[in-house]
């Protein structure tokens, strides 16, 4: 503790940063609101942490992605819409103008890199599958948790099971993998096809695409849950979750 004051003294580190080494978070407060970003998941867990925009101001994002920079190097941002991506942009150029911003649209995430930032490297890698276009968002954020948190990532897209050969054509490239994601809508086939076709772990990602008795992921879910083959599941939606849970299996 003595060496973090000394810094702070020295100008060597802010106060949120001196807070966030000292604590493992750091605190940002709004008025009678407060929000306490986990500086130290990265460390302690393996994966980033996420900054979930949904249920937030634009405003109040801006501020908890501008403290992530400034304590960890880095922020990554979740169910981003357009308004709140543009705050979040001219927050941080503002505040580190040197600091790349790469938003990806459908998977709905910001994240954004100090230009010192080193990030995590793992000699592993995650393949991400998505059985429709329209699995992509969820996909993607799955993608981008797990690339975050340092293994290689790769990506096939549209290769559900409506026909089988499309997702047959893809599994020799998936044993390749350390850890694989499978991410489907409608009734969930694709990811207890691949299951079973693999001795790579993986995980079944219900989407809430869909429609009729079984929509918004419900048939997915409960299809992934009663599988034959071992895999494991998430909640529906849940790309933050199954990408987390990858990269720590691809972990040597």
């Amino acid at each position: 503790m003595r060496e973090t004051l000394a810094a702070v003294a020295a100008g060597e580190l802010t106060p949120a940063e001196a807070e966030a080494r000292i604590r493992g978070y750091t605190t940002i407060s709004d008025g009678d609101r407060s929000a306490r970003f986990d500086a130290a998941r990265q460390g302690r867990r393996g994966v980033p942490e996420g900054i979930l925009a949904e249920g937030k101001t634009a405003a109040e994002v801006a501020a908890v992605t501008e403290r992530a920079v400034e304590t960890t190097g880095r922020a990554v941002v979740t169910r981003v819409d357009d308004t709140t991506a543009d705050r979040v942009r001219e927050a941080v150029t503002a505040t580190h103008p040197d600091a790349t911003v790469e938003r990806d649209e459908r998977a709905r995430t910001v994240v954004v890199h100090a230009a010192d930032f080193e990030p995590p490297s793992v000699d592993g890698t995650v393949a991400v599958v998505a059985a429709g276009l329209a699995d992509a968002h969820a996909a993607g954020e799955a993608a981008v948790i797990a690339r975050e948190a340092g293994p290689t990532v790769e990506r096939y897209d549209d290769v559900g099971v409506a026909n089988l050969d499309r997702a047959l054509d893809v599994v020799p490239a998936l044993r390749e993998a350390d850890a694989v994601v499978v991410a489907a809508g409608r009734e969930g086939a694709l990811p207890t096809v691949i299951a079973g076709r693999l001795d790579t772990p993986v995980i079944g990602l219900p989407v809430s695409a869909g429609y009729g008795a079984g929509g918004d992921g419900h048939a997915a879910l409960l299809g992934l849950l009663q599988s034959c083959t071992v895999l494991s599941v998430v909640n529906v939606d849940a790309g933050f979750v199954a990408g987390a849970q990858a990269a720590l299996i691809a972990r040597p």
